[in-house]
């Protein structure tokens, strides 16, 4: 059986139950070693995120802000919030597995593996939402997680736009939402905290693979790595290198990020 040709299909299956079976099986497979891999293979351009078919999209200036944590109602529209990440963010993983060929093996082990976080990370929010009878696609959901994986076919721009800036991101603004969340201290807070917890630990790894691997491709080409950083994430995010960042410092060093690289998205003299 052939990686990549099982891996392509699982990434365009549409509906999160299917997709993870699939998966499954697979990921059983390689960890077993009874995958092939023709490095051959080039993966198809993806016009369109993989819940197309069963979610509303809409421009991120069409969804309302998430604030209030105290109703029904509004730990719903959160946990969907951060539900939908973590469902574009199994697709971001199993993408990277699939588009980079001729890679050392432990690449394709990295991304499966953060595959397989992802999806534990869906399930344990989705059964969350059931608790408040909610489901995935109650909301409506933004793209902006796929359109970035669009605009960042090359190897570098992926690592570096991807983990090191969408993801990184999440890194702060986790800690923020477990703060709200400990101000209105109910049952379903205190569970909703307890799986944050989890997610950022997990999330920290992820980032640092993102990190190894963009560090990898800019020694093989041979170019700085704060330098190719900052000019692909500003090539992608227009201006994310001017605003000033409110950092997970600790979280961010622990994933790779450099002091140079974090006062300068912050704006402040020291990285403390």
């Amino acid at each position: 059986m052939e990686y990549f040709i099982i891996l392509e299909d699982i990434l365009l299956t549409k509906l999160p139950k299917e997709k993870f079976i699939k998966f499954d099986k697979f990921y059983k497979l390689f960890l077993e070693n009874k995958l092939i891999f023709d490095h051959n293979y080039r993966a198809l351009e993806i016009e369109n995120p993989s819940y197309a078919d069963f979610l509303s999209i809409v421009k991120p200036t069409k969804l309302p802000p998430i604030k209030n944590f105290k109703t029904k109602e509004g730990k719903k529209y959160l946990v969907h919030t951060i539900l939908h990440i973590e469902y574009s963010a199994v697709d971001l993983a199993l993408d990277a597995a699939l588009r980079y060929q001729n890679m050392p093996f432990e690449f394709y082990r990295d991304w499966l593996e953060v595959a397989n976080d992802e999806i534990r990370h869906f399930l344990m929010l989705e059964k969350l939402l059931k608790e408040l009878n909610g489901f995935y696609g109650e909301f409506e959901v933004h793209k902006n997680l796929f359109e970035a994986m669009q605009q960042t076919p090359d190897l570098l721009s992926r690592m570096a736009c991807i983990p090191r800036y969408l993801e990184a991101n999440g890194l702060d603004q986790n800690p923020k939402i477990m703060e709200k969340l400990n101000s209105n201290k109910d049952e379903f807070n205190v569970k909703l905290i307890e799986a944050l917890k989890i997610i950022l630990e997990e999330e920290i790894s992820h980032v640092k693979k993102g990190d190894f691997w963009f560090k990898y491709e800019c020694d093989k080409v041979g170019c700085n790595p704060e330098v190719a950083y900052f000019d692909a994430i500003e090539k992608v995010f227009p201006g994310s290198t001017k605003r000033k960042m409110d950092l997970n410092f600790n979280a961010r060093k622990e994933a790779g990020f450099s002091c140079d690289e974090l006062k300068f998205l912050s704006k402040k003299d020291d990285c403390i």
